[in-house]
């Protein structure tokens, strides 16, 4: 007899449909093909004793297992749940009747028990989309599941649960959720506030620009300044997100196997902090069967790189093409997969080897030692950041104060403001929604300066040296000044605080 079951792979952030054919006929043999990897080929073992274990077996005929299309690799132990029911209903110890309504995804443990999977909302999306009646699936996983509305999604803790369903009509509850209560509740839980900062105030200002127009900026000053504490505070001032990137990004986090079991959907911005001894491969993803890295992990999110001279230049170097087109394309040699990657890049370093620089007595770095501490980022890469800021350690008298700073609810609401001024003015171009990515096109439209304006940036550009790059972040960083002030046109004074988030640009710095 033969049964077809349904599964699912992951490629990318998507999904495909998988057919598992089950034919039982006269001989001996289990043969599993369709290019599965060895943790499928592994999957008989974990059947038969999950079947004996329940009252079940693997019948001693010829059993034929085909995971179509069959020239597309499948790897992982998901595909445990859907060929036992496949062998099961193949060998007539369970009725199949509407068993190809359902797409059945889980690993078995040696007693039955369903295990958690990776990848659950694309999947279920993919279901949605080619017509499913439901989605049978670990209990953990069920929740992320259920917020694909239009699919009935069933989350069952052991086999028996999905044998009684079939073969007895046994009901099982369903999983649903209100994503509406769920996205609301939890869209303005963060654990750090900008209250908490003491002082500080030109860097606060500088962050505030940079959430505002999506900017890429470095932080630069000597140990104990508060760089680290100031970056991890950022996802707060940051717009909230809509329902459609807390969908986007559980997508990612759910194909990495991110997401906790009591996480349906995520509502805040994600928050990646490698340690700088991650590989290429490790940032912006790959393997043999290609996995998110944690570029597309920081996706409409933050990425924050400490001590950014320390990371290897190969790593660095990668990260020039998401950082222009926000997305990164990883190729193999019969197939290609594509992570969105659109993500605010912050980063830290020392002014020096030591920490210390320019006026610390406590400097003992040499003039060459300082030149090739910098000389490990890379101009390309440093153009690519549109403020560079100095961090200065904090004052007694501010530290002291008893005054707390200014909350992040209330940077949010300015940030906020400036980001739908910016949602206003590109809606009627594609992919542009924020001042950082923004064309040379849109500068030329959008960015107009007067004549004082000019004179400004053109001697800026002549006593720094700047390269083309530069001057087109200076006028994107200006326009966002003049969005958190509400004006339409570029002045000369929002060109002069951009000028000033240039610090790296500056004589003095060894670059």
């Amino acid at each position: 007899m033969l049964v077809k079951v349904f599964g699912s792979a992951i490629y990318g952030v998507s999904a495909k449909t998988i057919t598992i054919e089950v034919n039982y006929d006269i001989g001996v043999g289990y043969h599993l093909v369709g290019l599965p990897d060895n943790a499928i080929k592994e999957s008989n073992f974990r059947i038969s004793t999950a079947l004996v274990n329940t009252g079940y077996k693997v019948p001693g005929k010829k059993i034929t297992i085909n995971m179509a299309p069959a020239d597309l690799h499948k790897e992982g132990s998901a595909y445990d749940l859907a060929i036992a029911m496949g062998i099961l209903a193949a060998s007539e110890q369970i009725e199949s009747e509407g068993i190809s309504d359902y797409l059945i995804m889980g690993e078995l443990a040696l007693d039955g028990e369903i295990r958690p999977i990776k990848g659950v909302l694309p999947i279920a999306i993919q279901a949605r989309e080619e017509g499913f009646k439901g989605f049978i699936l670990p209990k953990q996983n069920a929740k992320e599941a259920a917020i694909v509305n239009g699919l009935e999604v069933l989350g069952v803790e052991n086999i028996s649960e999905v044998i009684e369903f079939f073969d007895e009509g046994k009901p099982i509850e369903p999983t649903k959720i209100d994503i509406q209560k769920e996205f609301y509740e939890q869209l303005n839980s963060f654990p750090f506030d900008f209250a908490d900062v003491k002082g500080q105030e030109n860097v606060k200002r500088a962050l505030e620009i940079a959430a505002a127009g999506g900017h890429n900026i470095i932080l630069i000053g000597p140990p104990g300044s508060g760089k680290t504490m100031l970056a991890k505070r950022i996802p707060s001032i940051l717009p909230p997100l809509t329902i459609n990137e807390a969908l986007e990004t559980t997508k990612i986090h759910s194909v990495a196997g991110k997401l906790g079991e009591k996480t349906s959907l995520m509502t805040v911005r994600p928050y990646s902090s490698p340690h700088h001894t991650i590989s290429d491969v490790g940032l912006v993803g790959g393997g043999s069967f290609p996995q998110p890295g944690e570029i597309s992990l920081a996706h409409n999110g933050v990425l924050f790189l400490d001590e950014l001279p320390e990371f290897k230049r190969t790593v660095l170097e990668v990260m020039r093409q998401p950082l222009e087109d926000r997305e990164i394309t990883i190729a193999r040699a019969k197939f290609t997969v594509t992570y969105p990657s659109s993500f605010m890049l912050v980063a830290s370093m020392n002014p020096s080897p030591s920490g210390y620089f320019p006026d610390d007595p406590n400097n003992t770095s040499t003039l060459q030692e300082m030149q090739r501490y910098m000389n490990k980022i890379s101009g390309p890469l440093l153009d690519r950041i549109d403020l560079h800021i100095e961090v200065n350690p904090v004052p007694f008298d501010d530290l002291s104060a008893e005054r707390n700073g200014e909350k992040s609810i209330e940077i949010r609401k300015r940030v906020e403001k400036a980001r739908n001024i910016q949602t206003e003015r590109y809606k009627h171009l594609s992919k542009i929604h924020y001042n950082a990515q923004i064309g040379p096109k849109q500068l030329d439209e959008f960015c107009q300066l007067n004549d004082s304006g000019k004179a400004l940036i053109k001697t800026a550009m002549e006593r720094l040296n700047l390269s083309a790059r530069a001057y087109d972040r200076i006028l994107r960083v200006a326009r966002t000044i003049a969005d958190l002030e509400g004006c339409e046109n570029l002045e000369s004074y929002h060109i002069s605080e951009a000028i000033q988030y240039r610090s790296l640009d500056r004589e003095g710095w060894g670059i």
